[in-house]
């Protein structure tokens, strides 16, 4: 599904256009399956086989066609979710394809595509940014995406700036959503402020707390390809993204190093996530969109043969837990 890297997503004229093709490409990917459960909405029959319940027989179709057929009905939504996107200056470094916040901002609109379709209820928090800080409360409205996508068109085109954390955000996120348990999803690269031991940030530590108020949490780790292989050769001017640092250095003299406190930062970040029961992904702004979708929509779906591929052997996840949804009839 080479149409649907990164480059080429970004070349699409629109938000909401990018946000299509990206789940459809996911969809494509994978086992279709339709979310069903009890409701009042009738969705269609479905002829009978053994083992289904005989109190779900239309016996009104059974008298006019001979037949037994099951009533089938759409799921309600009850699921409210919260995305959080991190708009912090850290997020803006680009390296061969889009940056980190515009990855982030087409993955977030995907999600937001797909949770409007099914009729869940859907919001948006952003941080990172004084100018771009916005929130956008749950809706299950097709309106609303139009909501979520203006917003996110606005982070796309900001200029550099901002460095609020993460777990100043998240505090919040836990503030609204107090009242109701939902699905928080994140989309961040987890960069702290310096000093802070990789795995206890404060980040990491809010979302501990929000799995443990109940919420099924997902981080999807954002990074740029030469921020995981330290690609630079020749003497090198590094300028930093949240502030006004500047060193000249050399890469080849501190690769390796860089590359040892980086895996460690990962594993430290995948393992906590992973103690406290929260969902991780670690998605390099290179990897096609539907590839992210496809690992995290197997998992929701309980598609236990469908795995995502990951970038190295210490930050494998097994996927098929239990589905949120099961297929259902009345």
């Amino acid at each position: 599904m080479a149409f649907l890297d990164p480059k080429a997503i970004a070349k699409l004229e629109s938000l909401q256009v990018r946000a299509r093709v990206i789940v459809e490409g996911a969809l494509t990917g994978m086992h279709r399956a339709k979310l069903r459960g009890s409701s009042v909405e009738f969705a269609e029959h479905k002829e009978y086989t053994p083992g289904d319940e005989v109190r779900h027989i239309d016996w009104k179709v059974l008298g006019k066609a001979d037949r037994y057929y099951i009533k089938q009905y759409e799921q309600e939504s009850e699921l409210t979710c919260y995305l959080v996107l991190d708009a912090s200056a850290s997020m803006n470094y680009k390296g061969q394809g889009l940056s980190k916040r515009e990855y982030a901002c087409h993955l977030m609109a995907a999600l937001a595509y797909l949770l409007v379709q099914q009729r869940d209820r859907v919001g948006l928090s952003v941080f990172g940014n004084a100018q771009l800080d916005s929130y956008a409360p749950p809706r299950a409205k097709p309106a609303h995406l139009r909501t979520l996508l203006g917003i996110l068109e606005e982070v796309h085109a900001a200029p550099r700036q901002g460095a609020e954390s993460l777990g100043q955000a998240l505090e919040r996120v836990a503030e609204l959503a107090r009242r109701r348990r939902g699905l928080v999803i994140i989309a961040s690269d987890l960069f702290e402020a310096p000093g802070t031991s990789p795995g206890t940030n404060n980040g990491l530590q809010v979302l501990k707390h929000l799995r443990a108020r109940g919420h099924d949490t997902v981080v999807f780790h954002t990074l740029d390809r030469d921020e995981i292989e330290f690609p630079f050769d020749g003497l090198t001017v590094f300028e930093a993204m949240e502030g006004d640092g500047k060193m000249l250095v050399d890469p080849a003299s501190i690769r390796r190093t860089y590359r040892e406190r980086l895996q460690a930062f990962l594993d430290a970040s995948e393992a906590s996530c992973l103690q406290a029961g929260i969902e991780y992904h670690l998605v390099p702004t290179d990897k096609a969109f539907e590839e992210v979708l496809i690992a995290f929509l197997a998992r929701r779906m309980g598609l236990a043969g469908t795995t995502p591929s990951r970038e190295s052997a210490s930050n494998q996840q097994v996927l098929g837990a239990k589905p949120r949804r099961r297929a259902a009839t009345r």
